[in-house]
Order: C-alpha cells, then structure tokens, then sequence
C-alpha cells in the first residue's frame, strides 16, 4: 500500500516480497495505490513532483509480475477513515487480504496514526498474517522518491537510474503543436505529459521510444519562454535519425544526460542557434555513449 512513485529499487524489493508469499499461498498480489498521491491532495500547490504518471505507474507494477493494482480515490471520504476503518472495509470487506507486506516507514489512515504496530494488532484481530521490510540502503542512503526526485533536479540521471533500477523515462502520446521547430530546421514531437509537475527540466540527451523502434534524441522539457512561456511544462523531442510522422503514436522518452538548464534568448536567431549547440552536444554525448 502506497504511492509507489517512481517504483523503485526498494518498491520493488517489497513487491516481490508480496509476488513471492502470493504464488506460495496460490493467492493473487494486489498493490494498492492512490490518485491524487496524498500530498497532491493536502497540498496541490506545495506538492512534490511526480516520478510516474498514474498509467506508467500502473503498467511499472504489471510489469513486476503484480496480479491486480487497486487504485483508490484519495478524496475527503478516503481521508477521513481512521487506520481501523482502513483496515476493516478496504483490507478485510473488499480484499479479503490473507497477508500484508508494508515497508518499516509505512504510515496510513486519519492523522497517520496506523503504523506497524496497529497493524499488528489488527492481523490477529481479523486473521492476517504481516511482515515489515526493512528500507534499502544504497550507497549510505536509504532508496526513496525523494532521494531520486533530488538527483534528477541536480542533473545526476545515471544515480537517479541506479535508483530507479533503469533511466527515468516519461511516455505520453504526440499531439499537435505550433510547428515553430520544425520551421527552424528541428521538427520536434510534442508529448502530452498530463498536468502534474515533472521532476525534471531543461534539455536533455534522451532514447525515444515508439512505432520506429530506438532512437536517439534531444528533448526540452518546460515553458519554452523565448516564443511561448507556456503557463505549464511542455515535452518537445527531436529524434537525431530522420523525421517521422508520429501525431497520434505514443513515445516513451527516457532521460540519459542533462545538457543545460532551460533559459530565455534574445530572440529566434539566437534560440536556433543554440538549438544547433544542444544537437551537437546530444550527438557527440550518444558517440561517447555507444562506444
């Protein structure tokens, strides 16, 4: 049970922790997630940005082998359960749970009073079985959304991967934009993100994937404030080999190296002329990087 954002390296050590006791029991695992995530819900404004987007959330946790994701509605009626309400009409009247794995910070219902303890209480008042996991230490650190979110503000996608279990990537499917790139010799897709904040921005080497296959491309991710200042984040991708016609397909972009932080130009000749440098850069990046 939890936000699960990211899916990272210590989500992962738990659910397959659950996968396991599921196939031993001849049970199906469940994760259990939230939308909004909790604190998108307290504090819209203040809220931290998001890892994964509720559908790569969804197909993440599939992928691991779950059998079932329940995605519950964080609203008012959600918030006011207390921890007993929580565990007696979502874990026992719903689920029928047989067995819960929780990680040792794991904190749930009204005011967070539902710890480990309480849950231990309650798997023998209703007849569960519980195990608490211990949090995954990498490189001194204990492995968290927080931790990754950091690494990629700071432009450190290798650590942020190493966290993640595998580049930190962001799918969405191509609409239409201004054109504006394309009539300055780039002709970039434009992938819908969805309108929660994004931990990462600027421009970036990325590997896009779609119908083509693989390739290699440059993104911009932000408000693109020399011809637009856009009041939300766009996704721009310019894939390195050919041009392709992609409205209406689905790309996953996955974020390799961080070129330069997005700023405003002077004007189109000068925002060209750095769109040029950004190319170059990304090119010679996949030269180094593909040996």
């Amino acid at each position: 049970i939890g936000s699960f954002d990211g899916v990272h390296l210590g989500h992962r050590a738990l659910i397959e922790k659950v996968i396991t006791r599921a196939r031993a029991r001849g049970l199906p695992s469940v994760v259990i997630i939230f939308e909004p995530q909790p604190q998108e819900f307290f504090s819209p404004a203040s809220a931290p940005a998001r890892l994964l987007g509720l559908r790569d959330k969804v197909l993440a946790l599939k992928g691991l082998g779950v059998d079932k994701v329940l995605c519950l509605r964080f609203n008012t009626w959600l918030r006011h359960l207390t921890a007993d309400e929580f565990v007696r009409r979502v874990l026992v009247d719903w689920l029928d749970v047989r067995h819960l794995e929780v990680g040792d910070d794991f904190r749930f219902g009204r005011d967070r009073v539902g710890d480990y303890s309480f849950l231990c209480n309650a798997a023998i008042t209703y007849g569960f079985t519980i195990s608490n996991s211990p949090t995954l230490v990498r490189s001194g650190e204990r492995v968290s959304s927080t931790r990754i979110r950091n690494l990629l503000s700071q432009g450190e996608l290798a650590a942020a991967a190493d966290l993640l279990g595998q580049p930190y990537s962001i799918s969405g499917r191509v609409g239409y934009g201004r054109a504006l790139a394309r009539s300055l010799g780039f002709p970039t897709a434009n992938v819908h993100i969805g309108h929660y904040r994004r931990a990462v921005s600027g421009v970036y080497a990325v590997e896009v994937e779609g119908p083509f296959g693989c390739l290699p491309g440059i993104a911009n991710i932000g408000v693109k404030p020399t011809v637009a200042s856009e009041p939300k984040p766009s996704l721009e991708v310019f894939i390195l080999q050919g041009d392709y016609a992609l409205y209406g397909s689905r790309l996953r972009v996955r974020f390799l190296h961080w070129i330069r932080a997005e700023r405003k130009f002077s004007g189109i000749d000068a925002l060209k002329e750095q769109i040029q440098l950004d190319v170059d850069t990304a090119r010679d990046f996949f030269k180094t990087h593909n040996g």
